[in-house]
């Protein structure tokens, strides 16, 4: 769980929780395999997302890997909006070429994403940005948004994007008005028009890791890859 402005709420102690969706035995007995060795509780694995759901009831845990590739009929949005719903982070495990998949997964609120081609200890380490509640920010979700031509950059101006790089980089907004000469009241107007700028093109962003993420796509801050973690 968030607060409203996106920083993450430790709910539990004890080991990292993990769930598993993909339609392939093989992999989810590997993925398994690997987060029991890492330390993780592997709490539930499906083959599709309603099955997983009611093998969760009405719990969550921290991260459910989950497959794009599922063969189901349910739309990547609704799955990942499924799961979201139960308090769990999303961190999508498939194949990353399939970038309209991806897109529209990262547009619904998974945390990141990680191929398939992935050493199994990047898609370890994968797993424990999303259980923090941070947002991945690696190579591939940035050529998934490149790659993406539909993919449309909300239009700010030039002191939206100062208090956007600002904010998403950690800072408070009290700090973020001092920074910047203005009062609180206008740096809150500044987010608040951001927020619905964004909205306005499809992809909203109501937390502040949301936030961080529609910069990091729209170039505002660098990637992991490109600057090491954007909020230090």
């Amino acid at each position: 769980m968030r607060t409203p402005e996106g920083e993450a709420v430790v709910q539990h102690e004890g080991p990292t929780t993990v769930a598993i969706v993909d339609d392939h035995e093989a992999v989810r007995l590997g993925l398994r395999a690997a987060c029991r060795d890492a330390g993780y509780d592997v709490v539930a694995e499906a083959a599709g997302v309603p099955e997983l759901l009611d093998a969760l009831g009405l719990g969550r845990v921290d991260v459910v890997v989950l497959d794009l590739s599922l063969g189901d009929g349910r739309s990547v949005t609704d799955n990942v909006r499924a799961i979201l719903g139960t308090g769990s982070g999303v961190l999508v495990h498939s194949i990353a070429d399939r970038v309209a998949a991806v897109r529209e997964a990262l547009a619904a609120g998974a945390a990141g994403v990680i191929p398939k081609s992935s050493p199994m200890s990047a898609v370890i380490a994968a797993i424990a940005v999303v259980a923090r509640g941070d947002a991945l920010n690696n190579v591939e979700w940035a050529s998934a948004i490149e790659a993406d031509r539909d993919f449309a950059k909300a239009a700010l101006g030039r002191r939206e994007r100062d208090v956007l790089h600002l904010y998403a980089s950690g800072l408070p907004l009290k700090l973020v008005a001092q920074q910047l000469g203005i009062a609180h009241s206008t740096a809150r107007e500044y987010l608040d028009r951001i927020r619905q700028k964004y909205i306005e093109v499809g992809r909203p962003a109501p937390t502040k890791v949301d936030l961080l993420r529609r910069a990091v796509e729209d170039g505002i801050l660098p990637g992991l890859d490109e600057a090491g973690d954007a909020r230090r």
